[in-house]
């Protein structure tokens, strides 16, 4: 009998380097802890792997040098303007950085009370209680200290503001959650936001401004050597040295189906693969959506497409089998769960079960297994994630 749901694992690897062979030490760092640890690969298991791995395996990295030659062949070298960054060290540092050195003026444009991802210069009650709009409301650096004073990171300890203004002499700041407010300065505009970059660069155009890009436009392609990333550029990009950044990674597809099929060769069972970045969840206490990358999974194996058809156990067990205890509750809600129609959209039975895309919770729940620091677990191996309550053995 079975008496556990999902079990999700963080196994232990190498530490791997440019030109490993990841498919097969992915395989092996498995079915070693496999034997150490007394657990066995089942049909429907999952092997999730982390993009960092990928991308630094591939040798997908870029120099500070490489990504200004990209930004000043397609900006023009002039005055240029940044919207929307992340407030980031490790996401943006080294971008803006770059954007300097490519261009003789950068204006780079805030959001604000928060950017894009909830990393906060300033609360809403400050902003409330001041009586300022930021949709209409437009600030220079001295307006802005003027108004707000202070603007640490309540968990960097770092000031954004003066930490991007020295990162180029030629660093100008605003302040507008208006894209459009920076068409005032310079008419060549890249756009920073991930998530909501395309619409950004919409209302720029529409606004008249004569070039714009967004950061998935840069480096798509090999520029003085470097990495590259066809569909996301310099998209979930994070910084490696002090004069490099990893690029997230490119031609995931081959690698997700080769640990499959390296795993079937090893074990005769059939595994889904996912390759994950940051989960997509927020936090509570610092109003931070921890999603910079542009996708929480760039590649993943069929199996893994869809999303949940999930009851709502609660709502069976306060309505139509209320009056059940014991094992007559427990058969009858296996029964139901076993009957349940193959679609349960808009059904009253499966309200609450927020049906997302079992990428998006797999590889949020992978990120939140591997952690980002020192745990030395890029690999996650997940147990039971497609079986439910009817499901005895």
């Amino acid at each position: 009998m079975r008496y556990t749901g999902v079990t999700a694992r963080g196994i232990i690897s190498p530490i791997f380097r440019q030109g490993d062979n990841l498919i097969e030490e992915t395989c092996q760092a498995l079915l070693r802890a496999s034997a150490a640890e007394g657990f066995s690969v089942q049909d429907g298991d999952i092997i999730a792997v982390t993009e960092s791995v990928v991308a630094r395996t591939q040798g997908n990295y870029a120099t500070l040098d490489q990504m200004t030659a990209d930004m000043a062949a397609k900006l023009g070298g002039g005055s240029v303007g940044i919207v929307f960054p992340i407030l980031s060290r490790n996401r943006f540092s080294l971008i803006l950085k770059a954007a300097a050195q490519s261009c003789k003026k950068l204006y780079v444009q805030l959001s604000y009370p928060s950017d894009e991802v909830g990393n906060a210069l300033v609360s809403w009650e400050t902003v409330d209680e001041k009586g300022i709009n930021p949709y209409t409301d437009h600030f220079d650096e001295q307006g802005f200290r003027a108004m707000f004073g202070p603007t640490v990171h309540p968990f960097t300890g770092v000031d954004y503001i003066e930490y991007y203004k020295s990162l180029g002499d030629n660093v100008e700041l605003l302040f507008s959650c208006d894209p459009t407010h920076i068409l005032n300065y310079t008419d060549h505009v890249l756009c920073c936001d991930v998530h909501t970059r395309h619409r950004t660069a919409r209302r720029l155009r529409r606004a008249g401004a004569q070039r714009v890009l967004t950061l998935d436009n840069i480096l798509t392609e090999s520029v003085l050597g470097s990495g590259y990333n066809p569909d996301y550029g310099l998209l979930g990009s994070n910084m490696a040295t002090e004069q490099s950044v990893k690029l997230f990674p490119r031609d995931c597809q081959p690698v997700v189906e080769g640990i499959q099929a390296r795993m079937m060769e090893l074990t005769g069972k059939r595994v889904e693969v996912l390759i994950y970045g940051d989960g997509c969840f927020k936090d509570p206490v610092g109003g931070i959506w921890e999603f910079a990358d542009p996708v929480v999974s760039p590649a993943f194996t069929s199996g893994l497409s869809g999303t949940p058809n999930e009851l709502k156990i609660k709502y069976f067990a306060d309505n139509q089998l209320s009056e059940l205890t014991g094992d007559a509750l427990a058969d009858a809600m296996r029964q139901h769960i076993l009957e349940k129609s193959e679609d349960l959209t808009g059904s009253l039975a499966a309200q609450g079960t927020t049906p997302r895309r079992y990428i998006d919770l797999i590889g949020s729940l992978s990120d939140l297994i591997s952690g980002s620091g020192d745990r030395g677990t890029p690999i996650i191996h997940i147990q039971n994630y497609f079986t439910n309550y009817a499901v005895r053995r």
